[in-house]
């Protein structure tokens, strides 16, 4: 399952590159509002700049991942027709694909959790709300548009942090911070900490040992990551590992993939 959640922009038609708004200043190439396909996007659904992204700086592009959103919506819910083929149908294109993405993130973190608990009950919940998603993300493009996500998301969540309350070793007495901007923690023993939803923004971990950490919705822009061994790590996600700043030593999760924008590090 883990495969289909993962980008494949060969099967996509350029849907991150047109639905999505993007500002220059958050790494993209200019300001776009959403439904305006990007500048660089060509007819074929390529980049003209895709090679160049490292130099150019692009790290809005670069850091961006959609769950395999893109290709689902363009084979399965879309398999006659794209935004471009069908311009009538294009807004409706566009706001299916922000709901997949939404659901197959969701569904990244509900199969990362099963695996990561023993507690029966618990596992039957998660799986059933496993195949609700599967079930709603082959629904037809209408019945998509009227899904509830929201009462989905509330359900999801509450499984997460089940979850997360039995992974954790975190010793923070229920006062959990969430404001770790720019903290340097290089080297320490973080090891079953619970950093879930919090500001990781240019904190450094580097070295630190991070075996059965809860990385769960973090914002991990330009969290230094270099000579570290983040494979024992829980709930981490491509989008995070993309806009985090590693090297040729950082060890990441195997079913992730190591950024090119890490090369020669």
């Amino acid at each position: 399952m883990a495969s289909k959640l993962k980008i494949d922009c060969e099967k996509c038609s350029g849907l991150c590159c047109v639905a999505l708004y993007c500002m220059k200043t958050d790494g993209f190439p200019a300001n776009k509002e959403a439904g305006i396909p990007c500048k660089n996007l060509m007819s074929d659904f390529c980049c003209t700049i895709h090679s160049n992204l490292v130099s150019k700086n692009m790290r809005g592009c670069l850091a961006y991942d959609c769950f395999g959103a893109g290709q689902k919506v363009t084979q399965v819910c879309y398999p006659n027709g794209d935004w471009k083929t069908n311009p009538g149908q294009a807004n409706e294109i566009f706001d299916v694909f922000l709901i997949v993405f939404q659901l197959h993130q969701m569904l990244w973190y509900l199969v990362e959790a099963l695996s990561l608990i023993s507690d029966e009950p618990l596992k039957s919940d998660i799986d059933a709300l496993i195949s609700e998603n599967q079930q709603m993300t082959n629904l037809i493009p209408d019945e998509i548009l009227n899904l509830d996500i929201e009462k989905y998301r509330l359900q999801v969540n509450q499984a997460l942090k089940r979850v997360s309350g039995m992974i954790s070793s975190d010793s923070s007495d229920g006062k959990q911070i969430y404001d770790y901007f720019g903290t340097n923690f290089k080297k320490a023993n973080l090891d079953g900490r619970d950093f879930s939803m919090s500001l990781m923004i240019a904190a450094n971990l580097e070295g630190c040992s991070l075996q059965g950490t809860n990385f769960l919705g973090a914002d991990m822009r330009d969290t230094n990551i270099k000579n570290t061994d983040l494979s024992g790590c829980v709930f981490l996600t491509q989008m995070q590992i993309n806009s985090a700043k590693g090297n040729s030593n950082t060890k990441i999760p195997v079913k992730l993939s190591r950024p090119n924008s890490w090369q020669g590090l």
